[in-house]
């Protein structure tokens, strides 16, 4: 599987080269991604097997991984949660299929967003790793509108090899991710 040309090539060109800016003295260490982690939470279908399965398969037709299913650790009575239930689903991308995904989540997607205006400079974790989340599936070239069911979002956590966020942040701001102008 050949690395599609986006992501992966803007990494090389313009995050790899920060040496200095970062104020690094060795070249291994620049910033690198590490994976991406999609999930979904499905509290709402809890019981509904249908909508749990359309949801394993849709969140594995957009990220082109067999997704799994995610279940409670410990009953809640408060959400009538029993342990071992089904609660959510997730993906773990690496290499590739993580750069594919970014690319196509970057310069695809979330442009297609409805008053989209950039990503929150805000949520990164105190380690230089990113979190945001998307309103719903519907978005992505790869979900049919007409065939979706229910409306679901999903998370997206980008993690990285950086030690801050301000070097996290510089690697985000390298490999495209569209954040919104803070003026």
């Amino acid at each position: 599987m050949a690395l599609v040309p986006g992501v992966f090539e803007l990494y090389k060109t313009q995050v790899a080269p920060m040496m200095a800016e970062l104020g690094l003295s060795n070249k291994l260490s620049v910033p690198k991604l590490k994976k991406v982690v999609v999930s979904m939470g499905l509290g709402a279908c809890l019981g509904d097997r249908k909508k749990i399965d359309e949801a394993v398969t849709q969140l594995s037709r957009i990220v082109g991984q067999k997704a799994v299913v995610t279940r409670a650790r410990r009953s809640v009575s408060g959400f009538r949660l029993r342990e071992g239930s089904d609660v959510g689903c997730c993906v773990t991308l690496r290499k590739e299929r993580m750069y594919s995904f970014l690319t196509r989540l970057f310069f695809l997607v979330l442009p297609r967003v409805r008053d989209f205006r950039g990503l929150r400079t805000t949520a990164f974790d105190g380690r230089g790793n990113y979190s945001f989340g998307i309103a719903e599936q519907s978005v992505f070239p790869e979900i049919d509108p007409e065939t979706v069911t229910f409306s679901q979002g999903m998370n997206v956590t980008v993690v990285t090899s950086a030690g801050d966020d301000a070097s996290g942040r510089a690697l985000m701001v390298g490999i495209g991710l569209p954040f919104a102008r803070v003026d």
